[in-house]
């Protein structure tokens, strides 16, 4: 069975490309499974957290019995942002296909600020996928890494190396998807999936170059060279 692991940023198309995903004949998708744990142990507030807390376990361990558990389709696709993984076990992470989702952290930031008023590095995540990425790197495991600009200019050929790349035949359907909620989004969703809620396939939004406030920027200027470390290993039209 193939367990593609994603390690995205927020505010980016971790949710569209988990969309994607689910159109395919042969994949289950999981929305962030370890957020509840990442909510309880960090005691961050996050707009839905009761409910997040209410209806995941808090314990990651047991999250992960899940994912090695029996499916009914042979791939599952686990969409994950970095900062949850962060305070687990990075053993557990060996028998995963690991795949690192990136974002100019500029955009990021500004629209988490939309969200959460003062996001941190740790929020954004970039430090930490450059330094899994490295240690991953390390262990001899080959991450692949998507830049989400290039999957939203050109989606069917980075999709075409990504599914090369994790073991798939490339489906055609991973393109486009409904309008609306989805059954196997999280319960967080009312709070952070309203743009991806109005898509339908892979497509820049509006707000994508909304400007930084400039309390921001010092932030920015930080998470940019972490950006830069990634950016060169991403998938290439």
């Amino acid at each position: 069975m193939i367990r593609i692991n994603l390690i995205s940023g927020p505010r980016n198309i971790s949710t569209a490309l988990m969309y994607s995903f689910a159109q395919r004949s042969d994949t289950t998708v999981l929305d962030e499974p370890f957020y509840a744990f990442y909510l309880h142990q960090s005691g961050v507030y996050h707009p839905g957290k009761e409910d997040v807390l209410k209806t995941q376990p808090l314990d990651y361990k047991e999250v992960y019995t899940t994912l090695y558990g029996e499916w009914e389709k042979p791939v599952l696709f686990i969409k994950n942002m970095a900062h949850h993984l962060e305070l687990m076990d990075e053993a557990l992470l060996a028998g995963l296909t690991n795949v690192f989702l990136i974002r100019n952290p500029r955009q990021i930031i500004a629209s988490y600020a939309q969200v959460i008023e003062a996001p941190t590095l740790r929020d954004i995540g970039i430090e930490y996928q450059a330094s899994l990425f490295k240690r991953l790197k390390a262990s001899g495991q080959d991450p692949v890494v998507l830049d989400s600009a290039g999957v939203v200019e050109h989606p069917t050929a980075i999709l075409r190396q990504l599914c090369e790349r994790v073991g798939l035949p490339f489906e055609a359907s991973m393109l486009q998807w409904p309008a609306g909620p989805k059954s196997y989004d999280g319960v967080w969703a009312p709070h952070w999936y309203a743009n991806v809620h109005r898509s339908t396939g892979f497509e820049k939004q509006p707000t994508s170059s909304r400007p930084l406030p400039p309390s921001l920027e010092s932030l920015n200027n930080t998470a940019q060279r972490y950006y830069e470390m990634l950016l060169p290993f991403s998938l290439q039209p």
